[in-house]
C-alpha cells in the first residue's frame, strides 16, 4: 500500500488483485480478476467472471465474510490507484465487485448485513464519482441515490453524511449554490453523530457553498472548523475508509479551497503554497491546485 501511495510502484488492476489475494490467502474461487478491458464500451458492463467466483458462497449456503473483506481491500487499492490508472479503466472491476457484494446481501443479517450495505454504498458512490467525471449526468446521481439508500439502511451516519456532501458538491458544480448550501447543511446533521473526519468534510462543503452565496463571514468560520476537525485524526486507520486521503496536507488544501471560494486570496495562496510540494506524486491534483494558486496570486 505504501509503495503505491508513494508512487514507487506502478499499478494495474490485475497486479493489485493478485498481490492482495496472495497476502490475504483468498480462496481459489475468488482469485484472479481479468485484465482491464481493451474496449471502452465493454468497460461499462459488469464482469460475469467475478459473479461466477462467488457461486461457492451460494452453494455452501453461508456468507463468507472473507469475501467481503477482500473486496473492501481491493476497493481501497483502487481508490489509491485511480489517479494513475484512471477511473474509466477501473470501472468494470468496481462494478463487478458491487454485483458481488449485493449478491451476498440476501443471506446476511444484523451486523454482517450492515457491513455489506456500507460496502455496497462505497462502491456505488465511487461509480457515481467516476460517472460524474466522465460527464454522465444521468447515471451519476442514480448511483448516488443507491449509495444513499444503502447508507440509510445500514444506519451509517458517516456514509449518509458523506453521500449527502457529494450531492452538495455536484449541485454546486451545476450552478445552484443555494441548493448546494442547504444540502451541505443537512450533511452536517446526520443522525447518530459523525466522526471528526466526516464532520470536517461536511463543514468544508458548507463553507464553500456559503461562500458561493455570498456569506463570506460565515464561510471562513466553517472552514477553520473543518480544518480543526480534520487535524483531530492522526492516521488514515482512524478515518472512514472512503476518507483515507484526509491527511493534514489535504486538510490544508481544503482550507485554501474555502478561502479561494470566499475570495480571501492571501489565505488561499498561503495554504496552497505550503501544501503543493506534497502533491508531486499526484499529477492531476497537483495541476489543479497549481492553477488555483497561480490564479489566487494574480488576484491577491
Amino acid at each position: 500500500m505504501s509503495l503505491i501511495e508513494n508512487r514507487k510502484r506502478r499499478v494495474t488492476s490485475a497486479d493489485v488483485i493478485t498481490r492482495i489475494a496472495g497476502g490475504l490467502q483468498v480462496p481459489d474461487e475468488l482469485r484472479g480478476l481479468p485484465e482491464r478491458r481493451k474496449s471502452v464500451s465493454a468497460s461499462w458492463g459488469p464482469d460475469p467472471e467475478l459473479s461466477d467466483r462467488i457461486v461457492h458462497v451460494h452453494r455452501t449456503g453461508h456468507i463468507d465474510v472473507r469475501s467481503a473483506d477482500w473486496i473492501a481491500r481491493v476497493l481501497a487499492e483502487h481508490r489509491r490507484a485511480e489517479d494513475e490508472v484512471g477511473g474509466k479503466d477501473l470501472w468494470p472491476v468496481v462494478r463487478s465487485q458491487l454485483n458481488a457484494v449485493t449478491a451476498l446481501l440476501p443471506g446476511a443479517s444484523g451486523a454482517v448485513a450492515d457491513k455489506l450495505l456500507v460496502l455496497a454504498a462505497e462502491h456505488a458512490h465511487w461509480l457515481s464519482w467516476v460517472a460524474a467525471g466522465e460527464g454522465q449526468r444521468g447515471p451519476s446521481p442514480a448511483w448516488l441515490d443507491l449509495a444513499y439508500g444503502w447508507a440509510l439502511d445500514a444506519g451509517s451516519a458517516d456514509m449518509t453524511s458523506w453521500v449527502t456532501r457529494v450531492r452538495s458538491y455536484y449541485t454546486l458544480n451545476h450552478g445552484d449554490p443555494v441548493r448546494a448550501l442547504r444540502t451541505a447543511e443537512i450533511a452536517q446533521q446526520a443522525p447518530g453523530g459523525l466522526c471528526p473526519a466526516t464532520a470536517s468534510i461536511a463543514a468544508h462543503a458548507t463553507a464553500v457553498a456559503a461562500a458561493a452565496v455570498g456569506e463570506r463571514d460565515r464561510a471562513p468560520r466553517l472552514a477553520e472548523r473543518a480544518y480543526g476537525l480534520a487535524l483531530q485524526i492522526s492516521t488514515a486507520e482512524e478515518r472512514p475508509s472512503w476518507l483515507y486521503w484526509l491527511s493534514p496536507v489535504r486538510a490544508k488544501l481544503l482550507l485554501g479551497e474555502a478561502a479561494y471560494a470566499a475570495r480571501d486570496w492571501s489565505t488561499a495562496v498561503s495554504a496552497f503554497k505550503e501544501s503543493l510540494v506534497e502533491l508531486e506524486g499526484y499529477p492531476r491534483d497537483h495541476a489543479y491546485y497549481r492553477a488555483q494558486l497561480e490564479d489566487a496570486r494574480r488576484r491577491a
